[in-house]
């Protein structure tokens, strides 16, 4: 088991090294300038999130799909890794990281856009999506939809499961003392409680946890910046200027190269947006939308959210507080995270506490949809109870168990399954260009919203 992990090991470095950092901020880069910046929308489409489109085909409001897909996406990355990047990369790794979530909202717009765009209706009249369906139905390339719908179903016990519910059972024994094996079966309960129901209680089930634990968190974030005032204008400086700047960092901070800061930014806000992984278009396929553009804008969304926001706030938390304090040992991501929150007084403990624990079970919810899709793909729906069964016997095997093999495989496959599907957005730039077109650059979407 040891060789084979190291096996791993060797093949995540490789496939989330520079060339994969390159193929993914290109594509961002790309469909930003061919898009025509749809990041100027980006209020339009919040304003479109929190409509409800009955009129159209669809299983899941498009606030559900969002809630739903952004469950799934604001995880323990959201924290311990913005942490990771800037024990590993200096400070400047959270504008990196920062840049990163902004040119991949054009990526997450697209991603929805095809999502819509190549969705099916089921014999029982549930409409269905994502990256494999659109590597069938629009470039013909059924065999690379096999392969992606088999790396998403590997992928979902990975970090979307087992990954996740180790995190809760590990921070509750640490924090409260309680026995892993009592942390997985409230786990394995709770969520199978709601993953047995479909996508659509687990979409009402997110639309109601989201919100409340990422304004709970972002109030949390910003009530710390407040109490870190005098140090919060050098930390932002420190992040700027360290971004492209390879002097020692000071401030508690080891030096970084351009290149470190770079590339940990870049790997750990693309591994926490998940924008060009291809799993939240799965989701966004099933969400009642009247045209591809509107559900592609409301998916974008997610991204401004996760990094351009959450990440930001997380980023410069850590960074004001390693300033203020310069005991904080940061050469470690999940100790540079717990010792920076732990300085606050009062809030900082537990808003940590309640970060990590509600961000990991939103996950292991989002993930279930994700997994099931690609299930219902390859063997069809009756598969798919079987695989909600697996799945909550997994969470509580994943409470119990080290995972360090689950974390190198769940690295492989995301990067796997995020391969065929940038080959799919770029290969259908084309498709992209024509609907938005119709839709954001004549201003038939106005047109719509008028309507409403």
């Amino acid at each position: 088991m040891e060789s084979f992990n190291n096996i791993l090991t060797e093949l995540s470095g490789f496939l989330w090294g520079w060339p994969m950092i390159i193929l993914l901020l290109g594509t961002h880069i790309f469909l930003t300038i061919r898009l025509h910046f749809p990041q100027r929308h980006i209020f339009t489409a919040i304003r479109l999130s929190l409509s409800h489109d009955k009129q159209s085909q669809g299983d899941v409001s498009q606030f559900g799909a969002l809630a739903t897909a952004l469950a799934a996406t604001i995880g323990t990355g959201n924290i311990i890794g913005v942490a990771t990047a800037v024990a590993l990369g200096g400070p400047g790794a959270v504008l990196w990281c920062w840049l990163t979530g902004f040119f991949g909202i054009s990526t997450k717009y697209a991603e929805g856009l095809l999502a819509v765009k190549y969705r099916t209706k089921t014999e029982d009249g549930r409409m269905v999506g994502g990256p494999m369906y659109a590597l069938e139905r629009g470039l013909g390339w059924k065999t690379m939809g096999i392969l992606f719908a088999v790396f998403t179903a590997i992928a979902s016990f990975g970090i979307g499961n087992t990954v996740q519910a180790n995190a809760i059972a590990t921070l509750t024994n640490e924090t409260y003392s309680l026995s892993p094996y009592i942390t997985g079966a409230i786990v394995a309960v709770l969520a199978g409680a709601v993953v047995l129901g479909g996508i659509k209680s687990i979409a009402r089930v997110c639309a109601a946890l989201v919100p409340f634990m990422a304004v709970f968190y972002v109030l949390g974030c910003i009530i710390i910046l407040v109490l870190n005032g005098p140090y919060v204008w050098p930390a932002l400086k420190l992040i700027c200027v360290s971004a492209f700047s390879p002097q020692a960092a000071g401030g508690g901070f080891a030096g970084s190269t351009i290149m470190l800061a770079a590339r940990f930014g870049i790997a750990r806000g693309l591994f926490s947006n998940e924008s060009g992984m291809g799993s939240a278009p799965i989701v966004a396929a099933s969400a009642q939308t009247r045209n591809p553009v509107r559900q592609a804008l409301v998916s974008s969304s997610g991204t401004f959210w996760d990094t351009v926001i959450i990440c930001a706030l997380t980023g410069l938390v850590i960074v004001s507080s390693v300033i203020a304090y310069p005991d904080i040992t940061y050469e470690n991501g999940a100790t540079l995270t717990k010792m920076a929150f732990s300085k606050i007084p009062y809030i900082g403990a537990p808003l940590l506490t309640f970060g990590l624990l509600t961000f990991a079970f939103s996950t292991i919810l989002g993930w279930e949809i994700y997994g099931e899709r690609a299930v219902e793909y390859l063997k069809g729906k009756k598969w798919t109870r079987y695989y909600r069964l697996l799945y909550v016997i997994a969470i509580f095997l994943g409470s119990i168990m080290n995972l360090g093999i689950v974390w190198n495989l769940s690295d492989c496959m995301n990067a796997l399954m995020a391969i065929p599907n940038l080959l799919c957005l770029l290969f259908l730039s084309g498709v992209l260009v024509k609907e938005t077109r119709t839709y954001l650059w004549q201003n038939r979407l106005d047109e719509d919203m008028e309507e409403e």
